[in-house]
């Protein structure tokens, strides 16, 4: 069973994980005294026009700029003669389109990083419970990428009979899917009733201030993780426990029974053992079950992961072994990226696999791992290097970003310059001070360790450059300083320092400390948004919990239905239809011919689902029969014409390959065994039978053509198999279907047409086929 744990009890982080069991499946982390920006709406001002970008920088209320990009900015904010410009469908400039000093409502997509400010947009989204509003973005909308099958063809029948306005578009969750219409449009209200708020709001005051603020940890992780599959929510804070129960009680009233106030004296997350895998997050090196280790590295282009095999020992030969700690590694990747929220260019340096097959396999092992994530994740394949690519979506400030610092000895890099190379570089920097003009003294300052080397293995190099140059170094040992850092000054000959060398030693400057009541105090201070939370207007609507007994039956329904759906969806198109007669001029499949045909004997005709090539009107045929069949037809005209002779023995063999037999014995046979088969061939495939010359019967003129005697004098109507009519017998003395023998039924014997007689004669393919044949019929 799965659980959302809430643990607030430290003021300074309020962290909310999703585990299911011992596992943890989510994570997500929030600083108070860090500020996230990311969905909120404020009004604000554009301060310069970038027309070399082609975007323009806005002021929010942030200590940078945003930047707004043209494809990001409305059509409402553009100016007229630009938007007359875009309807005639020329290529607007930005600087045609918006000006300094204009105000606009705008959200914030990406967070700032670094030195880059935020990333903007006019185009507002709200998200609600099951559904997302895009008020001035009516092109947009549609179903979650995440909902496939039949739940996507579901909820786009229900996104149509929602009360929407036409200039809006509307984005269906994940949390939507088997949700009512009355569900869905209480959810469109309250998004409507809070985008009227955020347009009353905006139109108040003067840009730049906050509108309207995305919700907390809490709310953010009930509306957007909350789902069927979590049995309950355990909360060890009172505060957040009311207030998660009033947002339940708010939007989803049905999920009260699931939430829990723990009073445990044990820790929240140590009750359930998942305080170590959370650390494992925070780690650069995360061990592996087999003994392997998936190592992290950050960069400033991409982020790196690299797979060592370390003490993984199980496999039988290196290759095994190799592609047991990848399929690992692919999985603890998946699991990484999404607790750890990086997003990027990520490439994965995998265990060498010489196998293309443990290639694919460690590919579509990663693929499944990546389905249960939120964001979007693009991913390649392994390269003849070994390497894999693949892209993820930021959707927040990832865990590192949010809970560490840069080092501030490295100043990030990871490592520093040993002992050694730094007390020979800072003596070549000394003598470079010491050769230059007017130059009267060279204080060096230098942590404890670098200067004990100078002064001790290096005494004899400081001192040639001091009688070289004629320029006195002094090097002074500064315990406030740690490698790398060192200080070398110049004095020139005017300048003298009266202090002696031990009152010299001083520390860099470094940045403020502030405290945790100035932190505090900031965070009491934080800007308000202008629209609160907002109550919806009315109750979200109840419905009756399900007994035990109709769930037990939905799930067997919803088992063996879709099994049905699967075997419906195998079947012929005639052989769902059986039974069901249609009406004649009825749509159907292109018939398509499969390896085991009649030609090369591989499959029984008996057992091939037979369909009529006619679809539509009568004298009409569909584009594949017009494309597949082309010099079928041709042949048969062409037949008629020089009155029933073949052309050519092999055309006719072909003709009668072709053809199957049902067709001619539906044609000769008696009149009530015809309109017999009339009815199987209706009902199987609703469509009218053709008659010898390649043309479809007409329905009035079935019926008079079944009260006719089925002998015809001989000549006189060619049988389109290219045997003579004279062969096909009347009802007295009849070779009919139904006493031709179950193998020609089947039309498992070659028949052989002999120049001068009426006789047949029968070979069958091979010995037995024929009692076989009368078996499977």
């Amino acid at each position: 069973m799965k659980r959302m744990l809430i643990n607030a009890t430290q003021p300074e982080e309020l962290r909310v994980a999703i585990a299911d069991g011992q596992n943890l499946v989510d994570l997500d982390i929030e600083v108070p005294a860090q500020e996230q920006k990311k969905s909120n709406i404020y009004k604000g001002r554009i301060t310069r026009v970038e027309p070399s970008l082609e975007a323009c920088f806005v002021e929010f209320g942030s200590e940078r700029h945003g930047f707004l990009p043209l494809k990001e900015i409305a059509r409402e904010y553009f100016s007229e003669s630009a938007a007359k410009a875009l309807d005639a469908g020329e290529r607007v400039d930005i600087k045609d389109a918006v000006e300094s000093g204009q105000e606009v409502i705008i959200q914030v997509e990406k967070e700032e990083r670094g030195t880059k400010g935020a990333a903007l947009t006019t185009f507002i989204s709200l998200a609600g419970r099951y559904l997302v509003l895009m008020p001035n973005n009516p092109r947009a909308g549609g179903v979650s990428r995440q909902v496939t099958g039949e739940d996507r063809k579901t909820i786009l029948d229900a996104l149509r009979d929602l009360d929407a306005p036409k200039d809006m578009g509307l984005i269906v969750r994940t949390a939507g899917v088997g949700r009512e219409v009355e569900d869905l449009q209480w959810d469109l209200n309250y998004l409507l009733q809070l985008w009227e708020a955020i347009q009353a709001a905006a139109g108040s005051r003067k840009a730049p201030f906050l509108i309207y603020q995305e919700s907390n940890v809490i709310i953010r992780a009930l509306r957007d993780h909350m789902r069927e599959d979590i049995g309950e929510i355990l909360i060890d804070s009172e505060q957040v426990f009311e207030d998660a129960r009033d947002f339940l009680q708010q939007v989803m009233p049905h999920n009260l029974r699931k939430l829990k106030r723990y009073d445990d004296p044990t820790p929240l997350f140590s009750r359930f053992q998942i305080e170590s895998k959370i650390e494992s997050a925070f780690a650069r090196e995360v061990r592996l079950p087999s003994g392997g280790a998936v190592v992290i590295d950050h960069t400033e282009a991409l982020l790196s992961i690299d797979i060592n095999s370390s003490r993984a020992t199980k496999g039988a030969d290196i290759e095994e072994t190799a592609l047991q700690t990848n399929l690992e590694a692919a999985e603890e990747i998946a699991r990484q990226l999404r607790l750890r929220d990086l997003g990027g260019l990520v490439v994965i340096d995998f265990i060498d696999m010489s196998s293309r097959e443990a290639q694919r396999d460690v590919e579509n092992k990663l693929r499944e791992a990546m389905r249960a994530d939120k964001a979007r994740v693009q991913i390649g394949r392994i390269s003849r290097f070994g390497l894999l690519e693949l892209s993820r979506q930021r959707l927040r400030p990832s865990l590192g970003e949010s809970s560490h610092i840069t080092c501030p000895r490295c100043d990030g890099y990871g490592s520093i310059r040993s002992i050694e190379s730094l007390a020979l570089a800072i003596i070549r920097l000394a003598e470079e001070e010491a050769m230059k003009d007017n130059t009267g003294r060279v204080i060096v300052q230098a942590p404890l360790a670098v200067a004990n080397f100078l002064l001790n293995e290096k005494r004899e190099v400081v001192n040639n450059i001091e009688r070289r140059t004629g320029t006195p170094i002094t090097i002074v040992a500064n315990h406030l300083m740690e490698t790398p850092r060192y200080q070398i000054q110049r004095l020139r000959t005017s300048e003298e320092i009266e202090e002696p060398s031990y009152a010299m030693a001083k520390s860099e400057e470094v940045e403020p400390i502030v405290s945790e009541q100035e932190i505090q105090a900031g965070v009491t201070t934080r800007e308000e948004p202008a629209v609160s939370t907002m109550r919806p207007s009315q109750p979200a609507p109840v419905h009756a919990e399900k007994s035990g007994w109709t769930r037990f039956k939905e799930w067997l329904s919803s088992l063996f239905g879709s099994d049905e759906k699967k075997e419906d969806r195998g079947k012929p198109r005639n052989a769902a239809g059986r039974g069901k007669p249609k009406p004649a001029g009825g749509g159907g499949k292109k018939r398509t011919r499969k390896s085991g045909s009649a030609r090369s004997g591989t499959k029984h005709a008996a057992q091939r689902p037979h369909k009529p090539r006619d679809s539509g009107k009568p004298g009409e045929q569909n584009d594949d029969d017009q494309d597949g069949r082309k010099k079928g037809g041709d042949d048969r005209k062409q037949d008629n014409k020089d009155g029933g002779k073949p052309n050519a023995p092999g055309g006719s063999k072909k003709k009668r390959r072709r053809r199957g037999g049902k067709k001619r014995r539906n044609k000769y046979s008696t009149g009530d065994q015809r309109d017999a088969n009339d009815n199987s061939e209706q009902s199987g495939g609703g469509k009218p039978e053709q008659s010898g010359d390649g043309k479809p019967e007409r329905s009035g003129s079935k019926s008079e053509k079944a009260e006719k005697p089925a002998d015809k004098p001989q000549g006189e109507k060619p049988d389109s198999s290219g045997a003579k009519s004279g062969k096909q017998k009347d009802n007295n003395g009849g070779d009919s279907a139904s006493a031709r023998p179950v193998g020609q039924q089947a039309g498992l014997f070659k028949i052989e047409d002999k120049p001068g007689g009426n006789e047949k004669r029968q070979k069958p393919s091979s010995p037995g086929d024929g009692e076989k044949s009368g078996e499977n019929s």
